[in-house]
C-alpha cells in the first residue's frame, strides 16, 4: 500500500489548494493511505473540520514533531520562514517514509537538501495570479506539478519548469471545497447596498495598503452608498495582528463595513463570492473573484509601468487608479462601464483556469497524481 503525505506548513490560505485533492485521492484509491500533517493542534482541528465536507474520505491525521520552544514560536508568530525550515529539518525522517509529498508551497523543496530523497515531490501551487514569483525557476525541481489553465502552463513552459508527462493543467481544487462550504450563503450585509471588496497584497513593494489603505477606509466610513469588506491578503498583518486590530479599531463598529485582517472567512472565498466590485492591486484573489465576472478597480500605488507587462495582466480587467482622490466617482463609473470589460474578463478566466465557470477539478488532480506515481513506480 502506498503512503502519500499532504503537509501544511504555511498560512491557512494554502490549504484549499491541496486538501480537496488529498480527500479525493483517499476516496478514489483504496490502495493509497493519505496522511495529512499539520504544524499545530489548532491547524489539525481546522483541517479535520474542512475534511468533513468529504465524508467518504478516510485519511490519517498527524501533527508534526517539534520541541516546545518551537511550537510556542509557531503559535505566537505563525509559520515564519525560519520556523518552517526548522520543522522540515526536525521531521526529515518522517517525510522520508512516504512515496510522495504533495504541497501547495515551494519551501518544501528544501527537503532535498536535508537528505529526503525517497519521496516524489508534487506541487499543487496556490492561487492563479500573474506575478512572476508563481513561475520561479525552482519549480522545475518538483517531480510533478498541478496547475490551473493555459496561461499558467504557457508561462511555466517558458521558464523551463515543465517536462512532458510530469504535469497536468486544468486543476484548481479550491473551487471544489468552496462550493461545498458555501452551499447556502447569506448576504454579507442586510442593507441592500453594493458591496466593495478591498483586497490589498501583503508585499509592501507591490501593495496599495501603505499609500492608500487608511484613506480608503476613511472614505468608506463616511459615505453612505456602498458597503466595504476590508480583507487583505492573509499575510499583510501576519506578524502582528494585535497591532493591526488596534490601528483598524476606529472602523470595526461601522455597520456597513467588515474589517477582517485574517480570519477563516478571509481565505475561503466568503468575501470574493459575496461582493459586487473588486478593489485591489496584485493579489491573485481577483482571479477567484472573476469566476463570476463583476466590476474591478486596480490601484497603482507605485507608479508602475504596467502596460504590456505579463505580471499585470489583471490590470486590463478594469480601470487603474493612480490615486484615490476621486474614489467615489471611480466606483460609480466602474459599475456603469463594466460591459466594456466583460469580454476581456471572460477571456482572462478561460486563460487562467481553462474553464468559464467553476468546475470540480480536485478529482482530476488526484487521479493524475495516482497515475503518475503508478507509471514511475
Amino acid at each position: 500500500m502506498s503512503h502519500i503525505l499532504f503537509p501544511y506548513l504555511a498560512q491557512p490560505h494554502q490549504e484549499f489548494h491541496s486538501l480537496p485533492i488529498a480527500l479525493e485521492m483517499a476516496r478514489l484509491d483504496p490502495d493509497v493511505t493519505i496522511h495529512i500533517a499539520s504544524l499545530t493542534a489548532e491547524r489539525d482541528s481546522r483541517i479535520r473540520n474542512l475534511s468533513r465536507l468529504y465524508p467518504d474520505a478516510r485519511v490519517v491525521f498527524d501533527i508534526l514533531k517539534m520541541p516546545d520552544w518551537l511550537r510556542r514560536h509557531v503559535q505566537r508568530h505563525g509559520p515564519t520562514p525560519l520556523g518552517k525550515i526548522a520543522v522540515l529539518f526536525l521531521n526529515r525522517n518522517y517525510f522520508n517514509r512516504f512515496q510522495a509529498i504533495v504541497v501547495p508551497e515551494r519551501t518544501s523543496l528544501l527537503l532535498r537538501k536535508m537528505g529526503v530523497h525517497h519521496p516524489r515531490l508534487i506541487w499543487t501551487r496556490h492561487g492563479a495570479g500573474d506575478r512572476a514569483i508563481g513561475f520561479a525557476h525552482d519549480a522545475a525541481k518538483f517531480d510533478y506539478i498541478l496547475m490551473a489553465g493555459h496561461k499558467v502552463e504557457a508561462r511555466l513552459l517558458e521558464s523551463g519548469a515543465l517536462r512532458p508527462g510530469h504535469y497536468t493543467s486544468g486543476v484548481y481544487a479550491k473551487f471544489d471545497m468552496v462550493r461545498r462550504l458555501h452551499a447556502r450563503n447569506a448576504p454579507l450585509f442586510p442593507n441592500g447596498r453594493p458591496t466593495i471588496l478591498y483586497n490589498p497584497h501583503f508585499s509592501l513593494g507591490l501593495s496599495s495598503w501603505p499609500r492608500f489603505g487608511m484613506d480608503i477606509l476613511r472614505y468608506f466610513a463616511r459615505q453612505t452608498k456602498y458597503n466595504l469588506v476590508f480583507a487583505p491578503h492573509y499575510r499583510l498583518f501576519d506578524t502582528n495582528r494585535a497591532r493591526a486590530m488596534k490601528m483598524l479599531a476606529p472602523f470595526t463598529d461601522q455597520p456597513h463595513m467588515i474589517i477582517d485582517p485574517g480570519s477563516d472567512r478571509s481565505v475561503d472565498m466568503t468575501y470574493t463570492m459575496g461582493s459586487d466590485l473588486y478593489l485591489g492591486d496584485v493579489s491573485s484573489q481577483v482571479s477567484e473573484f472573476l469566476i463570476k465576472p463583476r466590476p474591478c478597480l486596480f490601484l497603482n500605488a507605485h507608479h508602475t509601468r504596467w502596460r504590456d507587462d505579463p505580471n499585470y495582466q489583471s490590470w486590463t480587467l478594469g480601470d487603474v487608479l493612480d490615486s484615490v482622490d476621486d474614489l467615489g466617482p471611480a466606483l460609480d463609473s466602474a459599475f456603469l462601464s463594466h460591459a466594456n470589460f466583460l469580454d476581456r474578463q471572460k477571456e482572462y478566466i478561460w486563460e487562467t483556469f481553462g474553464f468559464a465557470a467553476p468546475q470540480d477539478t480536485a478529482a482530476k488532480g488526484a487521479k493524475s497524481i495516482i497515475d503518475f506515481l503508478r507509471v514511475i513506480g
